[in-house]
């Protein structure tokens, strides 16, 4: 066991090791806006991952969102947006993030984006926007995530043959239509023996970016494994929910976003304003969550913590009670929380203790978690990729 987790964490880290990981965020601002009900004085925090629900948030106007990552990648990503936002006309903005290919793109970056950047992300994309530019691949067929979503497409494509149902199930009109399609021509067609025993393998996982603690929580937690929840998930994607405004999964499947079906801030409604100034109101910060909260001045009223707290609870548990131990120190009266969980129950958290007005306490004696809310707000989740989803608010 001990050398299975060490094969496990090397495979991982050389995965994601000076990379680029998420290329699109997969997480549904939809429930986090229905549960965190920003305001303008909010003072906001998001894990950035691609920036793009970070750019959601900003649309509702609080007063600063935030945008925390210790990999300077994806902080570099949400500059470039912002970049974009601010010099490019709509149809370029959307030629760039909603189709991810734009012919040319080297000289517009040298002239109008490149400057908006910090020196980090200048070197970086002076590399690599050239992403953008490929005949042949998106820039959703980029980062470690997008290496795994051009090999789905290989396989949907070259291996099981099955775009005509895929097209004909994101064409579909009704949620009936959606469950007739996926279940007599796509269900048994896609879910091979081949695909059940990629989806075993660490290196697959890690390209989804699935640590070794996250995958060990669903194992156990799930009966059938991580396989069957997986196969769980993606039939609740295509037959429960309504997939044409799914845009999560049609830029996995297809590489690209249409105007009628992308994230808020890729719609053309939505330009203008962040362009105007909500744009300006969303700051990057190459640091750990920790390492941001206690160089900040002033509080924070919404936290928004993905599922970061799986790859802190096996082996880093001391980083995370020191991570709560910030947020507890920075959060405004009535702090809004949440996070997801690739576990069905996120059983470290109450084994985390913090301290609080001169005592050592249970992190769960702060936390008044509102499981009515998150229940129904987790049924509705266009990715439905986590177990669980958790929104509480601080007491202190």
């Amino acid at each position: 066991m001990v050398l299975l987790d060490w094969i496990s964490g090397r495979v991982f880290n050389s995965v994601h090791r000076n990379n680029l990981v998420y290329n699109t965020c997969w997480e549904d601002p939809r429930l986090d806006r229905e549960a965190l009900d920003f305001q303008p004085d909010d003072q906001v925090m998001v894990i950035t991952s691609a920036g793009c629900n970070a750019l959601d948030y900003a649309l509702t106007g609080p007063a600063k969102v935030h945008a925390v990552d210790m990999n300077p990648r994806q902080n570099a990503l949400l500059q470039l947006k912002i970049a974009a936002v601010k010099e490019l006309d709509y149809q370029d903005f959307f030629k760039m993030f909603g189709i991810g290919r734009y012919e040319g793109i080297r000289t517009v970056y040298e002239q109008k984006l490149r400057n908006h950047l910090n020196l980090w992300s200048q070197e970086f994309w002076d590399r690599k926007i050239k992403f953008f530019d490929n005949r042949r691949y998106t820039f959703y067929y980029r980062g470690t995530s997008g290496i795994f979503a051009r090999l789905m497409r290989m396989y949907i494509e070259r291996v099981i043959k099955v775009r005509d149902p895929i097209d004909h199930l994101f064409s579909a009109k009704t949620v009936e239509e959606q469950q007739r399609v996926y279940k007599e021509e796509l269900k048994d067609r896609f879910w091979t023996g081949f695909l059940k025993f990629a989806l075993n393998r660490d290196t697959t996982l890690s390209m989804l970016g699935v640590p070794k603690a996250q995958r060990r929580q669903i194992e156990y937690q799930y009966d059938g494994g991580i396989v069957k929840y997986m196969q769980d998930c993606l039939e609740s994607v295509f037959t429960k929910l309504p997939i044409h405004d799914n845009y999560f999964w049609r830029v996995y499947l297809y590489g690209s976003y249409t105007p009628e079906c992308c994230p808020e801030y890729l719609k053309e409604a939505n330009y203008e304003a962040l362009r105007n100034g909500l744009a300006d109101r969303v700051t990057t910060h190459t640091k750990s969550v920790q390492a941001f909260l206690e160089g900040h001045d002033g509080q924070i009223s919404k936290f928004i913590l993905l599922d970061h707290m799986d790859w802190l609870s096996d082996k880093f548990f001391p980083l995370l009670e020191s991570e709560w131990q910030a947020i507890v120190e920075k959060a405004a009266p009535n702090a809004k929380i949440i996070w997801r969980s690739g576990g069905l129950r996120t059983e470290f958290i109450e084994e985390v203790k913090v301290s609080h007005e001169g005592k050592i306490k249970p992190l769960s004696e702060l936390l008044e978690y509102n499981t009515e809310l998150s229940d129904r707000l987790h049924q509705l989740d266009r990715v439905h990729t986590y177990a669980s989803f958790y929104i509480s608010r601080f007491l202190g």
